[in-house]
C-alpha cells in the first residue's frame, strides 16, 4: 500500500511525526534533498520538508511513497516568481481553489502556453543529415563513399539539409509535454490537451528528463515559443534530481528548488531595474578566493559598472528574524574581500528588514540586509525591487 505524505515547505509549519516501516524509511532516505527524517523513539519518525516543493512517487511495494511538499506561497504567487514578466501569467489560467496544488497548476499553465504555440503552426527548420541512400540527395561524401563502399554504387554516402519539425525547440516542447502528461493530480482535461499536442509533433524526438537540453537561440521566428519553452525547461529540470555526482536521477513527479527560483527571480528583476543606470548583472560566475586559485566560489549576483564588479548580492531563501546569521555575514565578507568590493547585500525572502548597515571592524566593507515580501502582488514586488535597484546604483 502506498504511503501518502503531505508536508509543508521548510519553516512553513511544524514537522509531522508518524510511524514508518523499514521499507518506507529506506525509500525516503534516497531523497535527502526533499525531506528530513529523524527518529523520535518508539518506531516513530519526525518528517519535515526542505526548500523544495512539488510531488513525487518513490519506491515500490511496501516501500512505495507518494510525497507532496506544499509551498509557503500561494500557487499563483509562486508561478509569478518563475517569470513575472511573461505573458503566460497574464492569461489567468490559475484562478480556482482546485489550482492550489502546484504540480497540476503548472501542468495546466504549460499546456495552454503550448497550445498557443500550436495555433501559430509548428515551427520547422533545416536539419543537417548524413546518411547512406540508394538515390542521390544533397552532395556525395566522397571520402566516406570510397572508404565504406569501396566505390560501389549500391549505396551512396550523402550529406544534405532536411526541412523538418525535429528541431531543438520542438524536442524540448515534446519532452515537457510527455512529462506533464504523467504528473500526479493533473486534470483529465489537461492530460487530453497534452496528448492532442503530442500527436501534432510527428517525427520529433523528445528530450528526456535529466538529459542535456539541445541548444537553441531566440530569433524572430521562434519568439512566440519563448513562454512555453521556459516552462518546458522548468518541467524537464524539475523531473530529475541532481544528487551527489554529475548525473541527474530521474524521478516520477516534479520538484522545484525554491532557493534557485528566488535567486533567478532576483537576478532577472535586478538586471532589468539596473539597466537604466548603466549597470549590468551576472549570476553564478566563478571566481578564485585565494591567490593560487585553490579555492573557488560563485557569488549569486554581481553588479558591474564599467566592466568591473562593484556590488555583490547573496540571495537567501530564508526568513530573517533579527540580525543576519553570523555565517551569512562571514560568507558575504569573504566575497567582498576576494573581489575587492566594499559593499555587500543579503537578500532574504521574508522576515523583518534591518535598517542599520553592518560596518565591519578594521575593514572598508559594509554589509546590508534586505527583506522582500514575496507574497505581494507582482506589480508591487517589482516596485520594491526597482527601489532597491535605485539604492544599489548609489554604491
Amino acid at each position: 500500500m502506498t504511503l501518502r505524505l503531505t508536508l509543508a515547505e521548510a519553516s512553513a509549519s511544524q514537522p509531522c511525526t508518524l510511524a514508518l516501516t523499514p521499507a518506507q524509511i529506506a525509500t525516503l532516505a534516497t531523497v535527502p534533498d526533499l525531506i528530513a527524517i529523524t527518529p523520535v523513539g518508539g518506531g516513530r519518525w519526525r518528517l519535515s520538508g526542505r526548500q523544495r516543493v512539488g510531488t513525487v512517487r518513490l519506491g515500490h511495494g511496501d516501500g512505495a511513497v507518494e510525497l507532496r511538499v506544499r509551498p509557503k506561497l500561494p500557487v499563483r504567487r509562486l508561478l509569478g516568481l518563475l517569470d513575472s514578466g511573461d505573458s503566460v501569467w497574464r492569461h489567468r489560467e490559475i484562478s480556482a481553489a482546485a489550482d492550489d496544488l502546484l504540480v497540476p497548476a503548472l501542468a495546466t499553465v504549460f499546456a495552454r502556453a503550448a497550445e498557443r504555440v500550436h495555433r501559430g503552426g509548428i515551427l520547422h527548420g533545416f536539419v543537417h543529415r548524413e546518411d547512406a541512400l540508394t538515390v542521390m540527395r544533397g552532395r556525395i561524401r566522397t571520402s566516406a563513399q570510397l572508404s565504406r563502399r569501396m566505390g560501389l554504387p549500391t549505396a551512396i554516402e550523402v550529406a544534405y539539409d532536411d526541412y523538418l519539425a525535429d528541431i531543438p525547440e520542438n524536442q524540448i516542447l515534446l519532452g515537457a509535454i510527455d512529462v506533464a502528461a504523467t504528473l500526479p493530480d493533473v486534470a483529465t482535461t489537461t492530460i487530453a490537451l497534452l496528448r492532442h499536442l503530442s500527436a501534432r509533433l510527428v517525427g520529433v524526438v523528445p528530450v528526456r528528463p535529466g538529459a542535456p537540453l539541445p541548444p537553441w537561440r531566440l530569433t524572430r521566428l521562434n519568439e512566440r515559443y519563448l513562454p512555453a519553452l521556459r516552462l518546458a525547461e522548468l518541467l524537464l529540470s524539475g523531473s530529475s534530481l541532481q544528487q551527489e555526482g554529475p548525473r541527474a536521477v530521474q524521478i516520477d513527479g516534479f520538484i522545484l528548488n525554491m532557493a534557485q527560483i528566488f535567486e533567478r527571480f532576483l537576478t532577472r528583476q535586478l538586471t532589468t531595474a539596473l539597466l537604466p543606470y548603466g549597470l549590468r548583472c551576472t549570476a553564478q560566475q566563478e571566481y578564485q578566493l585565494d591567490s593560487r586559485g585553490l579555492v573557488r566560489f560563485k557569488p549569486d549576483i554581481l553588479v558591474h559598472h564599467g566592466g568591473r564588479p562593484c556590488v555583490v548580492i547573496d540571495a537567501k531563501y530564508r526568513t530573517l528574524d533579527g540580525p543576519p546569521p553570523t555565517n551569512h555575514l562571514f560568507q558575504l565578507i569573504s566575497y567582498c574581500t576576494a573581489l575587492g568590493i566594499t559593499h555587500g547585500h543579503l537578500m532574504y525572502a521574508s522576515g523583518r528588514p534591518r535598517a542599520q548597515p553592518y560596518q565591519i571592524n578594521h575593514s572598508e566593507v559594509t554589509l546590508y540586509a534586505h527583506v522582500l515580501d514575496l507574497n505581494q502582488d507582482p506589480g508591487e514586488l517589482a516596485s520594491v525591487v526597482a527601489a532597491l535597484a535605485e539604492r544599489l546604483a548609489l554604491f
